[in-house]
């Protein structure tokens, strides 16, 4: 068994953040032609209902835009880091489309744009050991997705890690290589954040409807946990 530990570090910069996380097994995610439609219904369709969380004209003036950034202003960070909801909403922003990756991701994209949260995902099998969420020590090894120049983790910074690195940078911000959903993943653990109420109130009802996709679209029986400042471990 492995578990899941939101460090006290996390919440010495965070008390009242919530983290939903939801741990999926025995899945195929493969892709298939004949589901790629469904798919890319799914993701621009979620982006329309994401245009609610844009009422602003300038980007940077929309409420879940400015609290991200003044979220990730309270910690260490590598510059031009951003939340991954920020990376999503500037797509919508933008008129751009979403074209499919696969099953799992496809699906907690739509949910992180529809919900406008961050939300990302790990292979289960490829974590070593167990998967923290804190504060950096600096210098822990990460190769980001599309790179192959080890980029490491900053002291202070907010990371996911296990005993062999860090696995995302600036909470979710970027991904790593080697933990990442592919199509060969048959176990994972996702991840929503939110750091107040209201986002928490809105994660909750995310993480729901993310659980009902995953198990109807895998046939499968997913598990959910919340973690908070006073329950922050979960084993899986």
């Amino acid at each position: 068994m492995k578990k899941c530990v939101i460090d006290p570090e996390f919440w010495s910069v965070f008390p009242e953040a919530q983290i939903n996380v939801l741990v999926v097994k025995n899945i195929h995610n493969h892709i298939s032609e004949e589901n790629e439609s469904y798919f890319s219904e799914l993701l621009n369709s979620a982006a329309t209902e994401a245009l609610a969380f844009l009422t602003e004209e300038t980007f940077s003036q929309n409420q879940v835009v400015g609290e991200w950034r003044q979220a990730f202003s309270k910690f260490k960070t590598k510059k031009g880091a951003r939340s991954s909801i920020e990376a999503l909403l500037k797509r919508v922003h933008q008129n751009r489309e979403f074209a499919p990756i696969n099953p799992l991701v496809d699906i907690y994209n739509s949910i992180s744009l529809k919900y406008a949260v961050p939300c990302g995902g790990e292979d289960i099998n490829l974590i070593t050991g167990d998967l923290h969420l804190g504060k950096a020590k600096g210098g822990e090894s990460f190769l980001p997705l599309g790179t192959n120049e080890d980029s490491p983790a900053l002291p202070e910074e907010i990371i996911y890690y296990d005993q062999t690195g860090a696995i995302c940078r600036c909470l979710n911000w970027r991904e790593a290589q080697r933990t990442m959903l592919t199509e060969e993943t048959t176990d994972a653990v996702l991840v929503i954040e939110s750091i107040n109420q209201e986002q928490s109130d809105r994660a909750n009802y995310a993480m729901s409807e993310l659980k009902q996709l995953i198990d109807t679209y895998f046939k499968t029986e997913s598990v959910m946990k919340v973690l908070t400042v006073n329950d922050s471990s979960f084993e899986f």
